[in-house]
């Protein structure tokens, strides 16, 4: 299963998705900072960050889903999918509430993060178990992964090689991977 959403045949969510990855990341540290030091600066580099990040964050998510709808039905990679995309989404969420929160407090000379910094702390929390999705999805279902003919023949030969014997395929054998081919979208 590859994207549907391509420029020049490379998949654009993977493309984007490292910014609100890095701006979530961001914005969570200059809190932490500010909210040791007290400088106004990393308060503002901090909802700079949020804000950019929630920003990047919708337009990395459009591509996204639309890969998502082209995954098959009733398969592992649809719901890993799914689970991918709730915890971007509560993530989403409260970086989005944080920054609304947060915001006209930009010219106060002492902005307090009684529930910015619980709230920015959730959503990165959120944004590390939705990475772990879309790792999996990627290293372990193939999605988004345009594999080599070679890759594939040899793995379409290892399974009919495998069930003539009864045999699980080496590839899946040798990782522990028990499940079948209609488990993995294929």
């Amino acid at each position: 299963m590859y994207s549907k959403v391509k420029i020049f045949g490379h998949p654009v969510h993977p493309m984007l998705v490292a910014f609100p990855i890095t701006l979530y990341t961001a914005a969570m540290v200059c809190y932490i900072v500010y909210n040791n030091n007290a400088d106004m600066f990393w308060f503002k580099a901090g909802l700079a960050a949020n804000i950019a990040g929630v920003c990047m964050a919708v337009l990395a998510a459009l591509p996204g889903f639309i890969d998502w709808l082209n995954i098959p039905s009733d398969t592992k990679p649809k719901r890993t999918g799914v689970t991918h995309l709730v915890f971007n989404v509560l993530a989403l969420a409260l970086f989005a509430i944080n920054a609304a929160m947060l915001y006209n407090e930009w010219n106060d000379t002492t902005p307090q993060l009684y529930y910015a910094l619980p709230l920015t702390i959730a959503g990165f929390v959120c944004t590390l178990v939705a990475g772990f999705m879309g790792w999996t999805l990627v290293q372990t279902h193939h999605v988004g992964v345009d594999e080599p003919r070679e890759t594939i023949r040899t793995e379409r030969e290892e399974r009919m090689a495998g069930s003539e014997l009864g045999q699980q395929p080496q590839w899946k054998a040798a990782s522990g991977d028990s499940r079948t081919d209609t488990d993995q979208g294929r």
